[in-house]
């Protein structure tokens, strides 16, 4: 079964799809050991990781060290398409060709910014329309799962941020994200207005309540992604273990670590070994 296949299959079956955010592949291969179905490459992640705004190409190169270090489907974050409705056929069929299972498509103007942060601006509805049937067309036969993301919510409104959603789905989006709700009321009443599969976003310290995947289940949503846990997590960490070093001039003692060895296992070290082994150079033998 291909990985678009399985992606579908998932958003068919009963229960929420939690999708955890990697910023790259280290975190990826981490997400996928942890026994998840699915990864997610957040656009504000890799961008965050990288301090600096990423064009689609920087884009891509980090898609596709994901889609290849791990074996699950990936939904990946493609921003605005990166520019009108020609842009975003070469977007997606470069998608395709990379082996990505779904991607987000939203209606930002770029640049774009996270969809948590203040001032953002979007692009008039129409045009949005055409991004998306200009994606369907270029997904073809492939299936490519297509979220369609408004975050009009910020700027126009729950109203208005519920009726783009409803046209993105008639563009031909398989799945709605309405971007950054302030309460759960807003939670509910989106998840009352549609009867497609929805998408959740869950940043801690963002402008959405932060609920857990069984609560926004049972709201309605299919979908929830943690695109920034990961990151979040890893930056206390290094911050953390900075510190220590500094003050102690040593990382003895400091106890949130995993040993040489273990991360060794995690990145898969004793493939390399093998293939090591599997061609040395053999000594001629002495023997007369």
């Amino acid at each position: 079964m291909t990985k678009v296949a399985r992606l579908r299959r998932l958003i068919e079956e009963p229960g929420i799809v939690v999708l955890p955010g990697a910023h790259d592949v280290l975190s990826a291969k981490l997400i996928e050991q942890a026994g998840f179905p699915v990864v997610f490459t957040s656009g504000f992640g890799i961008s965050a990781s990288t301090l600096g705004l990423l064009t689609m190409t920087e884009t891509l190169d980090r898609v596709r060290r994901i889609v290849d270090a791990v074996s699950v489907p990936v939904v990946a974050d493609m921003d605005t398409g990166y520019g009108n409705p020609l842009n975003v056929v070469r977007t997606v069929e470069e998608c395709i060709r990379l082996g990505v299972a779904g991607i987000i498509l939203e209606d930002q103007l770029w640049p774009k910014k996270c969809g948590h942060m203040e001032d953002k601006q979007v692009i008039p509805a129409e045009e949005q329309v055409e991004k998306l049937r200009a994606a369907v067309y270029a997904r073809g036969s492939d299936d490519l799962l297509i979220i369609g993301r408004t975050d009009a919510c910020a700027s126009l409104g729950l109203d208005e941020a519920i009726s783009r959603g409803q046209a993105y789905s008639k563009a031909g989006a398989d799945v709605v994200f309405v971007e950054a709700p302030r309460s759960v009321d807003e939670l509910k009443t989106i998840a009352a207005s549609f009867d497609v599969p929805l998408f959740a976003n869950m940043i801690e310290g963002g402008k959405t309540p932060f609920l857990s995947a069984e609560e926004l289940e049972q709201l309605g949503f299919k979908m929830v992604v943690y695109p920034l846990s990961g990151l979040f997590d890893a930056t206390k960490a290094i911050q953390e273990m900075a510190a220590y070093l500094r003050s102690t001039g040593s990382t003895s003692g400091f106890g949130r670590m995993v040993s040489f060895a273990e991360f060794e296992e995690v990145i898969g070290v004793d493939r390399f070994r093998d293939i090591e082994a599997r061609f040395a150079v053999r000594e001629p033998s002495t023997a007369g």
